[in-house]
């Protein structure tokens, strides 16, 4: 029986009625530390990676593809000038195959990933790859800025929130005030987030979703085949010992945030008439997108009017959904969201979260739509959500329904 359709549609027998877009695979790389295995990868040959990995794991031949769509934050040097495109062509694929790069800060990959399925359901692909990549390795945060000439943000914005300076770590510290959430509660989640991703990783939870990644050592080539930021044995008394980063009184620290990371995510989204001609059994469908503008100083509320926009769009309750992949830029945006929310942390980033695992900014989105369209294949769920925060006080989210 064909899942019933919950996103908002229009009457009669139009195109958008008839075409449903399928998640058809997902993959990604390992996610590598700051100077980690990764290093020595260059983000074009990073994507081209998995992109290589998706081709190979389903048969697709790339020149049926109408359309990739990436997501990458830090659009300069190496990951300047269409950082997508240059990976389709190191990937092989015939030079007809057009790619894009887009930019909705962390969720740019969650973004593209819309575009991609959106343009399945509207008419305009029948098969597409979303896509994202950042080597914060090779090309820090705050690359794009760091040599000017000027700022990003004019006199009129400044203006308008009266001369405030745009910073993460201090609207991390705005969240966790605002929904009083403490030190000992943000380092016990985040204890948690690491045992999840050690858990998940001896269990072989990611193996169905991982695209080994060849690196050179000392003693040759091997294999890099698991996450490497998650620590398999964590410690609160040490998470406990740890200073505060961006306020001497405040609360958010190393061991509580997102890790700086390398890596590469891929989903292949296709008509679901499209995929079953083609021997392809999908994985889930897409059943409604929701983005949502907040606060850009306190910048990382976004995910809590993202989860209410989608929830009454799909007319579904938090009770509905099986699986959340929310990701922990800080463990304070994740406690705050579900605050607000009432979810069950037990649904929630299941297999640890950035926290433990990484946050290479612009894979994150396809990083978790890969962990999250895996794992409801893997418990048998039904729902998926995800939402992430973003620069600029934005969230997206993305409801799944496996099929």
């Amino acid at each position: 029986m064909r899942p019933r359709r919950i996103y908002n549609e229009p009457e009669g027998d139009s195109l958008a009625m008839q075409r449903e877009a399928v998640i058809v695979d997902a993959v990604r790389t390992p996610i590598g530390r700051k100077d980690g295995m990764l290093r020595d990868w260059h983000p074009v040959d990073l994507l081209a990676h998995t992109l290589n990995a998706l081709t190979t794991r389903t048969g697709l031949d790339p020149a049926e593809v109408d359309d990739v769509i990436g997501g990458c934050v830090m659009q300069v040097g190496e990951q300047a000038v269409n950082v997508t495109r240059n990976a389709v062509l190191a990937a092989g694929f015939p030079e007809t195959v057009p790619a894009v790069t887009v930019d909705r800060q962390c969720g740019s990959s969650e973004q593209a990933i819309h575009f991609a399925a959106q343009g399945v359901m509207a008419g305009a692909y029948d098969v597409a790859i979303a896509c994202g990549v950042e080597s914060m390795t090779r090309v820090p945060m705050g690359s794009p800025v760091a040599n000017g000439p000027g700022e990003p943000y004019g006199e009129r914005m400044l203006g308008r929130y009266n001369g405030s300076r745009f910073h993460q770590g201090i609207s991390a510290e705005m969240m966790a005030e605002r929904w009083k959430i403490t030190r000992e509660e943000l380092d016990r989640y985040s204890l948690e987030s690491h045992r999840r991703a050690a858990r998940a990783t001896l269990e072989g939870r990611f193996r169905s979703q991982l695209a080994p990644v060849p690196v050179q050592t000392p003693d040759g080539v091997v294999e890099f085949a698991r996450d490497e930021g998650f620590r398999a044995n964590p410690s609160l008394e040490k998470m406990a010992m740890l200073q505060p980063v961006f306020k001497t009184d405040g609360v958010v620290t190393a061991a509580n945030s997102s890790q700086i990371s390398d890596g590469a995510a891929a989903v292949l989204i296709a008509e679901r008439g499209v995929a079953e001609r083609r021997g392809w059994r999908p994985m889930a469908r897409f059943a409604a997108f929701a983005v949502a503008g907040d606060d850009p100083v306190l910048m990382l509320a976004a995910p809590i009017p993202a989860t209410e926009r989608i929830l009454k769009r799909s007319g579904l309750t938090l009770a509905d959904i099986d699986l959340m992949e929310i990701n922990e830029a800080f463990a304070s945006v994740v406690l705050a969201w579900r605050r607000a929310t009432g979810a069950d942390l037990e649904k929630v980033n299941v297999n640890g979260g950035a926290v433990a695992i990484g946050h290479p900014l612009g894979a994150s989105g396809a990083r978790l739509m890969t962990t999250l369209a895996h794992e409801l294949v893997r418990t048998g769920g039904r729902y998926g959500l995800q939402t992430m925060c973003e620069g600029g006080g934005m969230a997206n989210a993305t409801l799944i329904e496996r099929v």
